[in-house]
Protein backbone atom coordinates (compact mmCIF):
# COMPACT_ATOMS: atom_id res chain seq x y z
CA UNK A 1 0.00 0.00 0.00
CA UNK A 2 2.69 2.12 1.07
CA UNK A 3 3.77 1.79 -2.88
CA UNK A 4 0.50 2.76 -4.69
CA UNK A 5 0.50 6.30 -3.19
CA UNK A 6 3.79 7.80 -5.07
CA UNK A 7 2.17 5.59 -8.10
CA UNK A 8 -1.13 7.65 -7.91
CA UNK A 9 0.64 10.71 -7.45
CA UNK A 10 2.54 9.91 -10.63
CA UNK A 11 -0.38 9.09 -12.72
CA UNK A 12 -1.93 12.34 -11.59
CA UNK A 13 0.75 14.56 -12.69
CA UNK A 14 1.21 13.10 -16.07
CA UNK A 15 -2.92 13.60 -16.78
CA UNK A 16 -2.42 16.92 -15.74
CA UNK A 17 0.09 17.89 -17.89
CA UNK A 18 -1.24 15.98 -20.91
CA UNK A 19 -4.20 17.59 -20.10
CA UNK A 20 -2.18 20.87 -19.85
CA UNK A 21 -0.72 20.18 -23.36
CA UNK A 22 -3.60 19.25 -25.00
CA UNK A 23 -5.08 22.75 -23.48
CA UNK A 24 -2.02 24.68 -25.03
CA UNK A 25 -2.39 22.88 -28.53
CA UNK A 26 -5.85 23.55 -28.87
CA UNK A 27 -5.26 27.45 -28.47
CA UNK A 28 -2.30 27.59 -30.32
CA UNK A 29 -4.34 26.17 -33.25
CA UNK A 30 -6.83 28.30 -32.82
CA UNK A 31 -4.67 31.10 -32.94
CA UNK A 32 -2.51 29.80 -36.28
CA UNK A 33 -5.69 29.60 -38.02
CA UNK A 34 -7.28 33.14 -36.69
CA UNK A 35 -3.89 34.65 -38.37
CA UNK A 36 -3.45 32.67 -41.35
CA UNK A 37 -6.28 34.01 -42.98
CA UNK A 38 -5.58 34.68 -46.73
CA UNK A 39 -5.68 38.38 -48.06
CA UNK A 40 -8.44 37.59 -49.67
CA UNK A 41 -10.28 36.14 -47.14
CA UNK A 42 -9.59 39.52 -45.15
CA UNK A 43 -10.77 41.60 -47.69
CA UNK A 44 -13.80 39.59 -48.27
CA UNK A 45 -14.95 39.26 -44.33
CA UNK A 46 -14.07 43.25 -43.89
CA UNK A 47 -17.33 45.55 -44.55
CA UNK A 48 -17.03 47.27 -48.33
CA UNK A 49 -15.78 50.55 -47.69
CA UNK A 50 -19.71 52.99 -48.17
CA UNK A 51 -19.25 55.13 -51.17
CA UNK A 52 -18.80 58.61 -50.44
CA UNK A 53 -21.92 60.22 -51.86
CA UNK A 54 -21.75 61.67 -55.29
CA UNK A 55 -22.35 65.13 -55.73
CA UNK A 56 -24.89 65.58 -58.07
CA UNK A 57 -24.80 68.22 -60.39
CA UNK A 58 -28.03 69.78 -61.34
CA UNK A 59 -27.85 71.75 -64.77
CA UNK A 60 -30.31 74.27 -65.52
CA UNK A 61 -31.28 74.21 -68.75
CA UNK A 62 -29.95 77.74 -70.72
CA UNK A 63 -32.92 79.86 -71.48
CA UNK A 64 -33.10 79.68 -75.30
CA UNK A 65 -32.10 83.09 -76.45
CA UNK A 66 -35.46 85.04 -77.67
CA UNK A 67 -36.08 85.54 -80.71
CA UNK A 68 -35.19 88.46 -82.52
CA UNK A 69 -38.49 90.21 -83.36
CA UNK A 70 -38.85 90.34 -86.97
CA UNK A 71 -38.35 93.78 -88.29
CA UNK A 72 -41.18 95.53 -88.62
CA UNK A 73 -42.27 96.03 -92.21
CA UNK A 74 -42.21 99.74 -92.41
CA UNK A 75 -45.52 101.50 -93.11
CA UNK A 76 -45.87 103.89 -96.58
CA UNK A 77 -43.70 106.86 -96.07
CA UNK A 78 -44.43 110.48 -96.50
CA UNK A 79 -41.61 110.54 -99.29
CA UNK A 80 -43.96 107.71 -100.73
CA UNK A 81 -45.45 110.08 -102.70
CA UNK A 82 -43.40 111.92 -105.26
CA UNK A 83 -42.32 115.44 -105.22
CA UNK A 84 -44.30 117.35 -108.05
CA UNK A 85 -45.72 121.11 -109.03
CA UNK A 86 -49.52 121.21 -109.75
CA UNK A 87 -51.17 123.68 -111.01
CA UNK A 88 -55.15 124.57 -111.89
CA UNK A 89 -58.49 125.77 -112.03
CA UNK A 90 -61.33 126.29 -109.64
CA UNK A 91 -64.24 124.75 -110.76
CA UNK A 92 -66.61 128.14 -111.69
CA UNK A 93 -62.82 129.63 -113.40
CA UNK A 94 -62.85 132.44 -110.90
CA UNK A 95 -59.94 131.57 -109.36
CA UNK A 96 -56.27 129.66 -110.17
CA UNK A 97 -54.61 127.14 -107.67
CA UNK A 98 -51.35 126.09 -107.19
CA UNK A 99 -50.01 123.15 -104.95
CA UNK A 100 -45.85 122.42 -104.56
CA UNK A 101 -45.23 118.80 -102.94
CA UNK A 102 -41.49 118.33 -101.35
CA UNK A 103 -40.43 114.80 -99.52
CA UNK A 104 -43.96 114.27 -97.35
CA UNK A 105 -44.91 118.47 -97.10
CA UNK A 106 -46.61 120.84 -99.93
CA UNK A 107 -47.50 124.29 -99.92
CA UNK A 108 -50.26 126.07 -101.97
CA UNK A 109 -51.19 129.41 -103.25
CA UNK A 110 -55.03 130.16 -103.91
CA UNK A 111 -55.56 133.50 -106.45
CA UNK A 112 -58.45 134.99 -107.97
CA UNK A 113 -55.90 137.51 -109.58
CA UNK A 114 -57.13 140.80 -107.74
CA UNK A 115 -57.60 141.21 -104.59
CA UNK A 116 -58.01 137.58 -102.78
CA UNK A 117 -55.02 135.18 -102.22
CA UNK A 118 -53.84 133.03 -99.75
CA UNK A 119 -50.62 130.96 -98.81
CA UNK A 120 -51.11 127.59 -97.64
CA UNK A 121 -49.02 125.19 -95.91
CA UNK A 122 -48.98 121.40 -94.20
CA UNK A 123 -48.07 117.71 -94.50
CA UNK A 124 -49.02 115.21 -97.43
CA UNK A 125 -50.06 111.62 -95.72
CA UNK A 126 -49.14 108.72 -98.02
CA UNK A 127 -52.24 108.02 -99.35
CA UNK A 128 -51.98 110.93 -100.99
CA UNK A 129 -54.55 113.02 -98.73
CA UNK A 130 -53.40 116.93 -97.88
CA UNK A 131 -54.79 119.56 -95.06
CA UNK A 132 -53.07 122.64 -95.42
CA UNK A 133 -53.50 125.80 -93.60
CA UNK A 134 -52.75 129.50 -94.13
CA UNK A 135 -54.41 132.64 -93.15
CA UNK A 136 -54.90 134.65 -90.20
CA UNK A 137 -55.30 131.49 -87.62
CA UNK A 138 -55.27 128.93 -90.16
CA UNK A 139 -58.66 129.64 -90.82
CA UNK A 140 -58.22 129.02 -94.27
CA UNK A 141 -58.36 125.21 -95.43
CA UNK A 142 -57.14 123.05 -98.40
CA UNK A 143 -58.53 119.82 -98.78
CA UNK A 144 -56.85 117.99 -101.57
CA UNK A 145 -56.51 114.15 -102.73
CA UNK A 146 -53.49 113.46 -104.76
CA UNK A 147 -54.20 110.14 -107.96
CA UNK A 148 -52.03 110.24 -110.22
CA UNK A 149 -51.49 113.28 -111.94
CA UNK A 150 -53.98 115.45 -110.68
CA UNK A 151 -54.51 116.99 -107.59
CA UNK A 152 -58.83 117.37 -106.55
CA UNK A 153 -60.48 119.24 -103.56
CA UNK A 154 -61.29 122.22 -102.23
CA UNK A 155 -60.23 125.54 -100.56
CA UNK A 156 -62.24 127.15 -97.49
CA UNK A 157 -61.45 131.01 -97.72
CA UNK A 158 -64.19 131.45 -94.32
CA UNK A 159 -66.95 133.22 -96.53
CA UNK A 160 -66.79 130.83 -99.46
CA UNK A 161 -65.00 127.06 -100.86
CA UNK A 162 -64.24 126.48 -103.82
CA UNK A 163 -63.36 123.38 -105.68
CA UNK A 164 -60.51 122.99 -108.01
CA UNK A 165 -58.66 120.80 -109.98
CA UNK A 166 -54.90 121.11 -110.26
CA UNK A 167 -53.14 119.30 -113.13
CA UNK A 168 -49.31 117.78 -113.39
CA UNK A 169 -47.10 120.96 -113.76
CA UNK A 170 -44.59 121.07 -116.80
CA UNK A 171 -41.98 123.68 -116.48
CA UNK A 172 -42.29 126.60 -116.77
CA UNK A 173 -45.82 126.20 -115.20
CA UNK A 174 -46.32 126.24 -111.53
CA UNK A 175 -45.84 128.60 -108.64
CA UNK A 176 -43.76 131.27 -108.20
CA UNK A 177 -42.91 134.04 -105.20
CA UNK A 178 -40.62 137.13 -104.78
CA UNK A 179 -40.59 139.62 -102.22
CA UNK A 180 -38.28 142.53 -101.80
CA UNK A 181 -38.37 146.44 -100.46
CA UNK A 182 -39.06 148.74 -103.38
CA UNK A 183 -38.88 152.36 -102.81
CA UNK A 184 -39.28 151.59 -98.87
CA UNK A 185 -42.55 149.53 -99.16
CA UNK A 186 -42.81 146.06 -98.51
CA UNK A 187 -43.23 144.17 -101.61
CA UNK A 188 -45.04 140.49 -101.96
CA UNK A 189 -46.23 139.00 -105.62
CA UNK A 190 -46.88 135.51 -105.97
CA UNK A 191 -47.81 134.04 -109.69
CA UNK A 192 -49.23 131.16 -110.35
CA UNK A 193 -48.26 129.88 -113.98
CA UNK A 194 -50.60 127.56 -116.24
CA UNK A 195 -49.66 124.77 -118.53
CA UNK A 196 -51.33 127.23 -121.42
CA UNK A 197 -49.10 129.83 -120.33
CA UNK A 198 -51.67 132.05 -118.49
CA UNK A 199 -50.71 133.81 -115.39
CA UNK A 200 -52.83 134.60 -111.98
CA UNK A 201 -51.14 136.66 -109.28
CA UNK A 202 -50.97 139.28 -106.88
CA UNK A 203 -48.60 141.98 -105.92
CA UNK A 204 -48.65 143.44 -102.11
CA UNK A 205 -47.21 146.51 -101.53
CA UNK A 206 -47.30 146.67 -97.97
CA UNK A 207 -50.04 144.63 -97.96
CA UNK A 208 -51.96 145.98 -99.88
CA UNK A 209 -53.47 143.71 -103.43
CA UNK A 210 -53.26 144.82 -106.67
CA UNK A 211 -53.02 142.31 -110.21
CA UNK A 212 -49.40 141.19 -110.24
CA UNK A 213 -47.12 142.11 -113.80
CA UNK A 214 -46.52 139.13 -115.59
CA UNK A 215 -43.09 137.72 -115.42
CA UNK A 216 -40.95 136.10 -117.89
CA UNK A 217 -41.43 132.12 -116.89
CA UNK A 218 -38.17 130.84 -118.04
CA UNK A 219 -36.07 133.40 -116.08
CA UNK A 220 -38.72 134.68 -113.65
CA UNK A 221 -37.92 138.26 -113.96
CA UNK A 222 -40.47 140.58 -113.54
CA UNK A 223 -40.48 144.80 -113.19
CA UNK A 224 -42.03 146.21 -110.70
CA UNK A 225 -42.12 150.51 -110.11
CA UNK A 226 -38.83 150.39 -112.54
CA UNK A 227 -36.87 147.88 -110.36
CA UNK A 228 -36.37 144.69 -111.91
CA UNK A 229 -37.22 141.59 -109.25
CA UNK A 230 -36.88 137.50 -109.77
CA UNK A 231 -39.47 135.63 -108.90
CA UNK A 232 -38.56 131.97 -107.94
CA UNK A 233 -40.31 128.46 -107.72
CA UNK A 234 -41.93 128.02 -104.73
CA UNK A 235 -41.12 124.58 -102.10
CA UNK A 236 -41.65 123.63 -98.72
Amino acid sequence: MKRSGPLFTLLAGLLLALFMLSVNATTGTRSASTGSESPADAVSSSPAPTAAPTATATVTPDKPSPSPSPPLSPGPSRSAVRNGDYAGRTDDDSSAVAVTLRDGKAVAYFCDGRNQESWLKGDVEADGSMRLTGGKDKAQVLTGQLTGKRIRGTVDMGQRTYGFTADKAVKPSGLYRATATVRGAKVDGGWIVLRDGRQVGILKRDGKPTPAPRIDPETGAVTVDAKQLTARPVTP
